[in-house]
């Protein structure tokens, strides 16, 4: 019979000869035989180690081995015995040795004896012989490095994302081996991971970083971040710095410092598995089960070891990844930062209850973040009771859902079918068009009176399965009388059009207005512009529920509202239309601000001041108070202000939300009373606290100009007089208008204004374009009576020939007009924004150098790409530009810009400049 020990024995063999240890009996042993040699029994002066480690020859480490089920936070104890005394003869890396295994081949722990504080972890495996000696060589530890981060600056950053990243640090001060960051959808998540991303590699020396993301479409989205994310203070973007990896094969680039791929495709990869594209499409929330429950357990892969990476970062973590892909997050040996806007309470276990900053969807709206929602609900007879198919003796056409074929066949006796079988086993055509046909006699009466009706709010659709999406479009195309560009589906069984180009468009152009997906853009897709969603599925995950939730919350500029949705000004909340009682079971972990729409905000604010009370007309003043923030500028804020010690409605919305949260009042209890309180001294410190939040609206000047803010924020609704829907497409008459006028304006003023008499006589002129001549000219377009917005005109371009305008202009920045003018006089066959273009140019020149045999170090070019960028903003560069501007003075100023290119930089800025805007 085998002893338990020889069992664990044979199972270390494997493991570390699969890490690419060679294994040596003490009497046969070559030390040097190969980098890491493991020699069994090695007899020391405390006695013999079940192995020693050899790296490079000299002793590094030691294994104690025991049998299966000896639990090992103790072992440690007996390994420190062997580690400390040495015989004088033995080559070694160090006095004592430095690294510490206890393992039974099913458990194995692992200790750096130079890390702060010592800590056996957990390992999967063991550590290849090539790190241990990296480690050896480096002067200090990684966890050594994340004790002293240089002080985060903080410019640029909101309060949640400096909580965030200070947080995660101060866990790491604390060697937490995982950290959970919540941000509410909108917060900027992704953003936050770059900026403390780049943090643990540039100061805390992090090999790579894998950035786990829950389907492909997210892993372009995230990669795209990175390749925009520019540090403070820093010349290059991440991407020019550091090499951020999506993964589209199976191979990891070994210089990629931050690695992006979805947790099935890295699950494939450790199983060395080839993947099916469709399962990196489709999210995790509800699927990739093992079958009858079973997770398929890893085995170790020496192709991507367990130290491949030292930090994991999961997006979005939800409760599938505990499952089936919990181990492919405990098999590497790095600390996990896990980002949610939804955590659960599964999530908060798996993270040890390290919840490092939270910042809830509720606060985000009260600091203008996000935009609240109110639910309106839809019922129908077939969608709560089902219903009969009518077949006995007749032809009913039945439908094959792979390839929706229709035939026709008799049926022997009627069908009947209950609501969960709509649009599983039977489709109601008349049940999608009802739901649809209220949505749109509701739109502009009930949901959204203040618009024109010409233009339907951008709309996301979230329906059960590809089939029934199809369904839904051709429907709603139908019920709204528009072509095929009004409503589009966007799912992974796209045919004939790209799913991302698809996403943009919703996006950025007016049309589609209307989206219909399952679960494509259920979660992560960043869509602004979106105002409506309804649901036409149910939702069983809470977490998923509100991550489908978050697609509407996102707050936008009021240009790039307007520019989709021309009739919009701005967008303070979005309606959630429920269709099938997804509302109304308990899975919605967050509540609306919201919660008494029928008191008027004057008579609401009067019964604060009367002195109500409770928690709901709190919550809903709040609510009101962030929606009124959004809408007011800084003069109405610095009034309201001024009657309210100080306080913008931003402000009083927080005080309110402080007031009612149950965590501040503990915190508040606490400071009051310490840990043990009666329930008497617990309430009256409940009430100090929404007496102190309801005391600003005692002041009558205080309520008075809040509520005159208020109506100078709103226009009344007409209930009596009844209104329809007249025309919901394009207004193609002024958009050609507008066209015409801004033509007009350029043909009567090319002689007048500097701006026009250059690109006029373009190509011919050789004058340049000065930032002075363009704002003469932006001035003179916006000035009564034509008032030519830059982005209206371009908006009425897109209108009239869209397949001619790329992207949009960008806000404020007055070179777009460049753009406009050089489009509208025909020497550009595209509209697109000024920068792209001089991208391109950018490119081109430093091409034309390159032949030309001028070749640029990594600063000079660092340099040219922010002069590029500056001349972009303002066609013009001068020598005291590079004393003013902040993103020139930050990279040294017009002193080192001369360091950089000595006495030619006055001749390079001229070239430069007459190549970019000429």
């Amino acid at each position: 019979m085998v002893a338990p020990e020889q069992i664990a024995r044979k199972k270390l063999d494997g493991l570390l000869s699969e890490a690419g240890w060679v294994l040596q009996e003490k009497d046969k042993m070559n030390r040097n035989a190969a980098l890491g040699v493991a020699v069994r029994e090695f007899s020391l002066p405390a006695g013999p180690c079940d192995y020693l480690l050899f790296v490079e020859g000299k002793a590094a480490g030691v294994i104690e081995a025991k049998k299966a089920g000896v639990t090992l936070s103790g072992v440690a104890e007996q390994s420190e015995k062997y580690m400390a005394k040495l015989p004088d003869h033995l080559a070694r890396w160090q006095e004592t040795l430095r690294f510490d295994y206890e393992s039974t081949g099913d458990e194995t722990f692992f200790r750096d004896t130079r890390d702060p504080k010592p800590r056996s972890r957990r390992l999967f495996a063991f550590h290849k012989p090539e790190t241990l000696l990296a480690w050896l060589k480096e002067p200090d530890t990684l966890r050594g490095r994340l004790q002293g981060f240089p002080r985060l600056d903080s410019k640029g950053l909101r309060d949640c994302q400096i909580e965030a990243i200070t947080g995660l640090e101060r866990s790491f001060v604390e060697d937490r081996p995982r950290a959970l960051i919540q941000l509410a959808t909108g917060a900027g998540k992704t953003f936050t991971a770059c900026s403390f991303s780049y943090r643990l590699i540039r100061h805390g020396g992090a090999k790579r970083i894998l950035f786990l993301v829950d389907r492909n479409n997210l892993g372009d989205q995230t990669l795209k971040e990175f390749q925009n994310f520019l540090p403070h203070a820093s010349a290059n973007r991440f991407t020019d710095t550091y090499i951020a990896q999506h993964l589209h094969s199976h191979r990891i680039d070994p210089d990629a410092k931050v690695v992006i791929t979805t947790i099935q495709r890295l699950y494939s990869m450790l199983k060395g598995d080839e993947i099916v594209p469709e399962d990196e499409e489709a999210s995790a929330f509800e699927t990739w089960v093992g079958d009858e429950g079973e997770v398929p357990p890893l085995a170790y892969n020496a192709e991507i070891p367990i130290e491949t990476f030292d930090f994991i970062i999961t997006d979005e973590c939800h409760r599938s990844i505990y499952g089936l892909w919990r181990q492919v997050l405990e098999y590497f040996d790095a600390s996990i930062i896990g980002l949610t806007a939804t955590p659960s309470k599964h999530t908060l276990g798996f993270f040890n209850q390290n919840l490092v900053a939270e910042y809830p969807y509720e606060r985000s709206v009260a600091d203008g973040v996000n935009v609240g929602y109110e639910v309106y609900r839809i019922r129908t007879r077939v969608t709560e009771q089902g219903g009969t198919v009518d077949g006995a003796g007749f032809q009913v056409p039945v439908r094959d859902k792979r390839t929706r074929a229709v035939r026709y066949r008799e049926l022997d006796e009627d069908i009947d079918y209950t609501s969960k079988e709509l649009d599983r086993s039977v489709v109601n055509p008349n049940q999608i068009r009802t739901i649809l046909q209220t949505f749109k006699d509701r739109v502009f009466t009930e949901l959204f009176p203040e618009r024109s009706g010409e233009w339907l709010p951008k709309t996301l659709i979230f329906a059960k399965d590809d089939s029934h999406a199809e369904e839904i479009v051709l429907a709603a195309r139908e019920v709204f009388g528009e072509g095929n560009d009004f409503a589009k589906k966007i799912t992974y069984r796209n045919t004939g059009e790209d799913p991302k180009s698809l996403i943009k468009a919703f996006r950025v152009d007016p049309f589609p207005r209307i989206a219909v997906t399952v679960d494509m853009i259920a979660t992560g897709t960043d869509i602004k512009p979106v105002e409506v969603l309804i649901f036409m599925r149910d939702v069983k995950s809470e977490g998923y529920y509100e991550q489908m939730k978050g697609r509407g919350v996102r707050t936008i500029p009021d240009a790039d509202l307007k520019a989709v949705t021309p009739d919009a000004q701005t967008k303070t909340r979005f309606v959630l239309i429920d269709a099938v009682g997804v509302s109304e079971t308990k899975k919605s972990a967050s509540q609306p601000l919201e919660r008494n729409r029928s008191v008027s905000f004057d008579a609401l604010i009067d019964q604060i001041a009367q002195g109500r009370r409770d928690e709901d007309a709190l919550s809903s003043l709040a609510a009101r108070l962030a929606a009124l923030d959004r809408k007011l500028d800084d003069e109405d804020r610095v009034k309201v202000a001024a009657a309210a010690d100080g306080k913008t409605p931003r402000d009083l919305a927080n005080a309110l939300l402080d007031a009612i949260d149950p965590d501040k009042q503990v915190a508040a209890i606490a400071d009051a009373h310490g840990p043990v309180c009666t329930p008497e001294e617990e309430r009256k410190v409940i009430e100090a606290l929404i007496e102190d939040a309801c005391r600003p609206f005692d002041n009558p000047d205080t309520r008075e100009i809040l509520k005159r803010l208020k109506q100078q924020s709103e226009q009344f609704i007409d209930e009596g007089t009844p209104d329809e829907v007249t025309n919901a497409g394009f207004d193609l008459n002024r958009a050609e208008q507008t066209v015409s006028s801004f033509r007009e304006f350029i043909e009567e003023n090319k002689d007048e204004l500097t701006a026009l008499q250059i690109l006029y006589n373009q190509p011919r002129g050789q004058q340049r374009l000065t930032y002075g001549a363009i704002r003469e000219l932006v001035e003179a377009l916006t000035a009564p009576p034509l008032y030519l917005a830059t982005h209206n005109v371009w908006q009425a371009y897109k209108r009239l020939d869209a397949a001619k305008v790329r992207g949009a202009p960008v806000d404020d920045q007055l070179t777009e007009v460049v753009s406009l003018v050089r489009f509208a006089l025909g020497q550009e066959d595209t509209l697109e924004p000024f920068a792209d273009k001089v991208e391109q140019r950018f490119n081109l020149w430093l091409g034309r150098e390159k032949k030309a045999g001028r070749e640029y170090s990594e600063d000079q070019t660092g340099w040219l790409r922010a002069i590029a960028s500056f001349i972009a903003a303002n066609a013009e560069i001068g020598a005291s530009d590079f004393m003013e501007a902040p993103s020139l003075t930050g990279l040294g100023g017009i002193v080192a810009a001369r360091r950089a290119f000595g006495e030619g930089l006055n001749d390079m800025l001229d070239d430069l400049q007459g190549a970019l805007v000429a």
